[in-house]
Order: C-alpha cells, then sequence, then structure tokens
C-alpha cells in the first residue's frame, strides 16, 4: 500500500495500525501532539454529539451490531469525525483501510477496492474511511459509486463542507449523512480536564490550569477540540502553573472558523445582510468584524453593501448607494486595514436607515414580464423617426415633448407596451 492509505483490522490499534502511543512524562514533552494521544478510544470516551451516539442512536447500534452502513460525517474542524471513524474501526469485524482526499486519488482507490475485493472472498466487509471527502472531483467520487452500490466497500467520508454541494448526489444518496456540531463549552472543559488527568496519555496532575485560563482556551478554540488540546500543550511546555497572562502570551486571536469559499462564509455574509436589514446596528457591526478579522476581501464586503444600498434601502434613502459606492473606492484605495472603518461606517449607516423594497420587487417583476412577453413592440408613439419613411409609417407620430407642457398629465400617453397598459412596476 501506498503511505496515503492506511490499514487495520479488528483488534489493531485505534489509531489506523500505527503503534499506540508510547508512555509519557508528566509535561506532555513527546513527539506525538497531545490531541493524538488523547483522541477517544471508545464511545463512552468520546464527548460530545450524544445526539448522535448516545444511548439508543442508531449509529451506535449499528456499531454495536456491526452494521455500519455508508456515512457522511459532516461537521466543522475538531468536532470527532476523523475520531468516531476510528472508534469505528475499534468496534466493527471489518477490514477498515483509510485515505485521505488531499494527497490520494484513482490510483489509491483501485489499491482499496483490489483489497476490498480480495477481503470478500474471505466473507469479511471493507469499511473505507475517506477523509475529507470534498476534495475529490465529480470524477473521482463517481468512481467511488459502483463500488459502494455492490457492497464492495462501506464508504465513511467526512467532510467540514456542506455535502449537499461537494458530494455527488448520487453518492450522497448511497449515504446516511450525520451532522457533527461544534463542541459546546461544556465539553471543551471536560476534553481539557481528560488531559489534565490522563497520566499515561494526557499531561497529568502535575500541571494546574486556573479556571480563567480554562475559560480563555475554551473561548479562543472556537469549539475545535484540536485547537484547544494545543494549546493547552504549548502552555504546558512553558509553564505547570498556567494562567490568563500564559494563554495570550501564545495565543494572538480566537480561532476564527471561517472559509472564504466555504459555507461558514455564507453564513456570516447572510448574518451580516439580515442584521442591517433588520436595522440592528451592532449585531451588523459584528458580523463585519467576524468577516474581516478572519481574513475576508474587504471588496467582496463592500460589493454586497453597494447591492444591499439598492436592494435593501432603495428609494428611501438616495444617499444609501454613494455612501455604499464611496466605502468600495475606500477600500479599492487603501486596502485593510486602514479601509476597516470605512466599511464600518457604511454598514452601520445601511443598518440605520429606512429599508424599501420596492425597487426589488419592482425589477423582479420587470424580469418576470420580459420572460413572459419578450417580444412586446415598442409602441409607434415612442419609436425614434429619423428617415421620411419612418415618419411615413407612424414612426413618432403624436409623441408630446412633456418638457413644453406646464402641466405634465396634458402629455401624458402610455409608454408601456400595449399588453402591459396599465402595469404598476412601483408603488
Amino acid at each position: 500500500m501506498k503511505k496515503a492509505m492506511k490499514k487495520t483490522t479488528a483488534g489493531d490499534s485505534w489509531r489506523g495500525g500505527l503503534s499506540p502511543a508510547a508512555p509519557v512524562d508528566t509535561r506532555g514533552k513527546s513527539e506525538t501532539p497531545l490531541a493524538d494521544r488523547m483522541r477517544p478510544r471508545t464511545l463512552d470516551e468520546f464527548v460530545g454529539q450524544s445526539s448522535l451516539v448516545g444511548d439508543g442512536t442508531f449509529l451506535r447500534k449499528a456499531m454495536h451490531t456491526d452494521s455500519v452502513p455508508s456515512l457522511i460525517f459532516w461537521g466543522p474542524p475538531g468536532s470527532g469525525k476523523t475520531t468516531l471513524a476510528h472508534i469505528i474501526a475499534s468496534e466493527t469485524d471489518a477490514l477498515f483501510l483509510t485515505m485521505s482526499a488531499v494527497n490520494s486519488g484513482i490510483a489509491e482507490l483501485r489499491e482499496v477496492i483490489e483489497t476490498a475485493e480480495h477481503t470478500r472472498t474471505q466473507g469479511k466487509r471493507t469499511i473505507l474511511f475517506l477523509d475529507e471527502i470534498h476534495r475529490w472531483n465529480k470524477s473521482q467520487q463517481d468512481a467511488l459509486l459502483p463500488h459502494v452500490e455492490q457492497g464492495i466497500i462501506t464508504l465513511i467520508g467526512a467532510t467540514t463542507e456542506n455535502p449537499s454541494f461537494e458530494v455527488n448526489a448520487a453518492l450522497l444518496s448511497r449515504a446516511r449523512v450525520f451532522v457533527l456540531e461544534r463542541l459546546s463549552d461544556e465539553a471543551m472543559s471536560d476534553i481539557i480536564t481528560h488531559a489534565l488527568a490522563d497520566t499515561q496519555r494526557g499531561l497529568g496532575m502535575d500541571v494546574v490550569l486556573s479556571d480563567e485560563a480554562r475559560a480563555l482556551i475554551v473561548r479562543f478554540s472556537g469549539g475545535d477540540a484540536r485547537v484547544a488540546l494545543g494549546m493547552l500543550e504549548i502552555a504546558a511546555t512553558e509553564t505547570d502553573q498556567i494562567s490568563v497572562e500564559t494563554i495570550k502570551m501564545i495565543v494572538q486571536r480566537p480561532n476564527l472558523r471561517y472559509d472564504k469559499t466555504g459555507e461558514e462564509h455564507y453564513h456570516i455574509i447572510s448574518a451580516l445582510h439580515k442584521s442591517m436589514r433588520g436595522s440592528d446596528a451592532d449585531a451588523s457591526l459584528y458580523w463585519l468584524g467576524r468577516m474581516l478579522e478572519a481574513g475576508e476581501d474587504p471588496l467582496y464586503v463592500a460589493r454586497r453593501l453597494v447591492r444591499f444600498a439598492s436592494e435593501d434601502v432603495g428609494l428611501a434613502n438616495s444617499l444609501a448607494l454613494p455612501q455604499a459606492v464611496a466605502a468600495y473606492q475606500a477600500c479599492m484605495y487603501i486596502g485593510m486595514p486602514e479601509c476597516e472603518l470605512a466599511l464600518a461606517q457604511v454598514v452601520a449607516y445601511l443598518a440605520k436607515c429606512k429599508k424599501s423594497v420596492a425597487l426589488y420587487e419592482g425589477y423582479s417583476a420587470v424580469k418576470r414580464d420580459i420572460q413572459n412577453l419578450p417580444d412586446d413592440p415598442v409602441p409607434l408613439h415612442l419609436r425614434n423617426a429619423p428617415t421620411a419613411l419612418m415618419k411615413d409609417l407612424g414612426y413618432g407620430k403624436d409623441y408630446k415633448y412633456t418638457p413644453q407642457f406646464d402641466n405634465p398629465d396634458d402629455a401624458k400617453k402610455t409608454y408601456l407596451p400595449e399588453r402591459l397598459r396599465g402595469r404598476r412596476y412601483l408603488p
């Protein structure tokens, strides 16, 4: 097998065939990271996700009866997707193979299938754990499909991205999707407690962590167990009396869970848009900060604000659009971090503006009419008549030049196509 694929059978190490971690000293100074050493080995050690693996749940029953179907684990980093797959490996009688979609492809998959087919002749099934399945393109995922359909392999895929968009529909329909939530503060605190107390795999009781420092680790980790244990391990190499100052020294900013091309990106821009629409300037500033502090392109935010100025403020405030355009220009001229206040100014302004969706709804109605009546002719009196022939055909006939009339109503004509006579797009 190539390095991209690891193999284990029932009874092998829970870590995918690797040798168990060697005992470590109480300060945790081991070549194996603390997060790997503390990876849960059984469901009883698994913290969080009780709705998925608690007593009486489908997944727990399937593991105990060795009838695990194809699965997709979808959740944020550090929520337990890989750990849960390894626990399945330790509690199933199947051959368990692992691949990473980052550094493996069709060639490695062929090796897996060859091994799985041989194992099948011995009356044993094969589970393939494909980490970061969203990294595989359509053709690579299609290559999996027939082998999953034929039962040659049982697939367990892990992804941080929405499988509705990142996993082929045919493959998705043959797997059960389990959503892992970001770990709660309570679960994170329990994980830290276990790491401090475990003298074989963890740090041992020689390390003292203040309650304030624990709370800071939990807050900065953003629900990611690996991040929390990484912070704890680094802090423990500095001192055995971990304080708030220790944590602040090693962590410059919280672990902001944000992917500029992923689902969290769309969640947060939606939150910003809806907060402004709801006239909550404080929430609007917060969501703006979440994007900018995580490294979002300020021009992307500025483009969204320009759209918002017309879509949600529109005719209620004619200054909204110039404000948004000015913010976009400021972002182009000075960039980050200098332009952050220009964006903050227009976000607060737009949030406090009166709102009107008349333009948005009106133009949407226009588009519907154009789709349904795409070729309605321009009324003759509205047509230009630069030649004698056009005039003879009635182009421009009876058109009244409005500025020449003291009362505009005297010049009023129908300006829409005949079939749309009287149609109103704006109130």
